[in-house]
């Protein structure tokens, strides 16, 4: 079973890093040429292609020029450290012992606009370039464009390696979109968490974020790798709700 999530925007690259053990992201040449690209652009410009503010244009401009190889812990962070949202929170990897680390290695891949796919331990350098980012560079029209090929690939890989021919998906539509799914030699399960409010259960972005973060920690924690194991998912009040739930969708539901 292997578990897919997005990045996030908030980053924490001030904290050291526990524990120290890492490994070098698989396709660093993929985001060089990325990275060589976005170098041409302004502060300015690069505000424009993100919808992003000039402060923040400012910022990633700077992340784009000093961002350089090799990856090492004195310039990068391992990704599940360094990305710092609420699936992240969820998440709570600075928690994981050494042998759920390890599960983590096998089970979780991070979805990445920048890195294209991440293993949890991966190094990271700071940057911010979502999945949707409309960037036409080197005869692509996106980076769905770009990644396409390359991310189905490697998660093939990883599905094999994994044990089991079950995909989670625990990432946002944005960047499951980069899968291409046809490709895909798994079945894909797509968990689904919604809260209590006004008297129907619906999806809070912000609470379904954390959960996403929660299940992944629950499939870990468990070593599960067995879809229909994932219904007993209990964390934070939660819990499956056959009623609501259809084939390749559990749905999981809080009363607050």
């Amino acid at each position: 079973m292997l578990i897919v999530i997005s990045p996030a925007k908030a980053l924490d690259f001030k904290t050291l890093p526990e524990p120290r053990q890492f490994t070098i992201p698989e396709m660093l040449e993929k985001s060089g040429e990325l990275v060589d690209f976005l170098k041409t652009k302004s502060p300015a410009e690069i505000s424009k292609l993100m919808g992003i503010s000039s402060k923040l244009g400012e910022l990633n401009f700077q992340r784009f020029q000093t961002w350089q190889k090799p990856f090492t812990p004195e310039n990068a962070k391992q990704a599940v450290l360094a990305f710092n949202g609420e699936v992240f929170r969820g998440l709570n990897a600075e928690a994981f012992s050494a042998e759920e680390l390890k599960i983590a290695q096998v089970r979780l891949r991070i979805l990445s606009g920048l890195y294209g796919v991440l293993k949890p331990l991966d190094l990271i350098q700071p940057y911010r370039l979502e999945m949707g980012t409309k960037l036409k560079t080197a005869g692509f029209t996106n980076l769905y464009d770009f990644w396409k090929d390359a991310i189905v690939e490697k998660l093939n890989v990883a599905i094999e390696e994994s044990g089991s021919a079950v995909l989670v998906n625990l990432a946002s539509a944005e960047y499951f979109k980069s899968i291409d799914k046809q490709k895909l030699r798994a079945e894909v399960v797509t968990p689904e968490f919604r809260d209590l409010k006004n008297g129907n259960y619906k999806i809070i972005s912000i609470y379904a974020k954390k959960a996403r973060g929660l299940m992944t920690r629950f499939i870990i924690e468990h070593n599960i790798n067995n879809a229909n194991d994932l219904l007993a998912f209990d964390s934070e009040g939660y819990n499956f709700n056959a009623r609501l739930s259809g084939l390749g969708r559990p749905v999981f539901t809080r009363e607050k």
